[in-house]
């Protein structure tokens, strides 16, 4: 991916983390989906007084753009800290988010984790979650 494109994705993954919702953590996270339609969709953590409702900003994206029918994801951009001020280190996603990651990308996906649009890195899918768990099929 060229670095255009990311710092393209990182720029939009900031604007996205100006929407968190966090009363609880205080900690703000935005992501940037980019899918191969060229679309992008971005999402922001919220969270919620019954914790187990509160959603993480890269599963927002990610479900944003499927519940548009639009499934085939290319990359993400991640930023987060905390609220306040700017982020200061990466924010890589939580488990919950890289096995949904896992269920719609393929092997060119990419993880951007970024600072802001100059201090990033991108990881592959199988860096960011290896052995990657896959449904299993009954009938085999």
């Amino acid at each position: 991916m060229d670095k255009q494109t990311i710092q393209f994705l990182i720029k939009y993954a900031l604007e996205a983390r100006k929407n968190a919702y966090t009363p609880y953590s205080h900690f703000k996270v935005g992501a940037a989906l980019l899918t191969k339609s060229g679309r992008v969709y971005k999402g922001c953590n919220i969270e919620n007084a019954a914790y187990g409702s509160t959603m993480c900003a890269e599963r927002t994206a990610i479900y944003k753009a499927v519940s548009e029918g639009d499934c085939d994801i290319q990359a993400i951009a991640i930023v987060g800290g905390e609220e306040g001020s700017e982020p200061t280190e990466l924010c890589p996603p939580c488990g919950s988010c890289r096995q949904v990651m896992a269920e719609f990308a393929d092997e060119d996906f990419r993880v951007i984790l970024a600072v802001d649009e100059n201090n990033y890195r991108d990881f592959s899918m199988d860096e960011v979650l290896p052995l990657i768990f896959h449904n299993l099929d009954p009938e085999e």
